[in-house]
């Protein structure tokens, strides 16, 4: 592309940036055709703006949200999230000793400026780009993002979950990347969940369909909602059980319930319920996203205590869809 000047601007609100201009960049493999389908459903438009319209992200929840664009010949070629934190909780990276230290040594931490999808600990795309501009936006933006920073004295810059392209082109920068571990289960091509299960040993193959009988036998039915399936009622049933879980020791129930709402209205298609259902009344479910080749598991609850129901909700019935979908993940 023309090395033409890329103009960097900061933005503090999704409503100032057009929809089909950010998901150009944020998922720009649903083509003209208009896919619902992204690759990525967290980094897209009607993802963050739920977050941001139902309050769950915002100055008085530590999340201050900004959005850096990137523009050259005033069109969109690249944006990044970002989110001024007066905490480190929501992150699922751990920072507390930098806080620490920084304190000891007669700093303020917070606020700090975080790249990220709040809440989501999901690797991605951080900097979003327009097909064709990758080299020359990404570098842009991480120096836009250092600029900010420097301008408002933060101290300091964090990219979570990002790719290892990304951590690269940071580290080109002056940036220093940190690690860490996740386990992800593969779907190598198994033609069924009977076919995932005879790839495995005799003893876990024997202990699996243990517990998805021990599950099963709650007393109810089990249902797998998605797009038009989904009900507002759904969501009251949900909501009780997203309560439950973070009212547990260590649990914190970041979203509100208005975020569940904007999910009835904008994200239906891009997320998958596994509900169940005893007596006429939920129970317990698992809210899961669909991404083009990726099935996300990401929040769980209950208002009854069953046996490997968590199990069976939130692990055996999401594996089960996502070999039926010719999911990689």
């Amino acid at each position: 592309m023309p090395q033409d000047a890329i103009e960097i601007q900061v933005v503090t609100s999704l409503a100032m940036v057009a929809q089909s201009d950010w998901d150009s960049c944020a998922c720009p493999e649903t083509g003209s055709g208009k896919d619902p389908r992204a690759l990525d459903p967290f980094t897209t438009y009607r993802f963050l703006w739920a977050l941001e319209t139902s309050g769950s992200v915002g100055e008085a929840t530590g999340w201050q949200p900004y959005f850096l664009l990137a523009f050259q010949k005033k069109i969109l070629i690249g944006c990044t999230p970002l989110y001024l934190k007066s905490h480190s909780q929501g992150e699922y990276i751990f920072d507390h000793s930098f806080a620490e230290a920084y304190h000891r040594a007669g700093g303020h931490y917070y606020p700090k400026l975080q790249i990220a999808v709040p809440f989501t600990p999901v690797t991605g795309r951080r900097f979003l780009l327009k097909p064709g501009y990758e080299v020359e936006a990404r570098q842009a933006l991480i120096q836009g993002a250092l600029q900010f920073a420097v301008n408002n004295k933060l101290s300091s810059l964090h990219a979570t979950f990002c790719t290892q392209q990304e951590a690269k082109a940071g580290e080109g920068l002056g940036l220093l990347s940190r690690t860490t571990q996740q386990f992800h289960w593969e779907n190598p091509g198994y033609e069924s969940f009977d076919g995932f299960l005879s790839a495995l040993s005799s003893r876990k193959r024997k202990n699996i369909r243990k517990e998805r009988v021990q599950a099963n036998q709650f007393g109810g039915e089990i249902e797998m909602l998605t797009g038009a399936q989904i009900e507002p009622h759904h969501w009251d049933a949900f909501w009780r059980f997203y309560q439950d879980t973070g009212a547990r020791k260590w649990g914190t129930p970041y979203l509100t319930r208005a975020f569940f709402d904007a999910a009835q209205d904008s994200l239906r298609d891009d997320i998958l319920l596994v509900m169940a259902k005893r007596d006429g009344q939920y129970v317990a479910g698992a809210m899961n996203f669909i991404g083009r080749d990726c099935l996300y598991g990401r929040y769980w609850g209950c208002i009854e205590d069953h046996p490997c129901l968590h199990f069976e909700l939130c692990y055996y019935r999401a594996i089960d869809f996502a070999i039926k979908h010719n999911l990689d993940r």
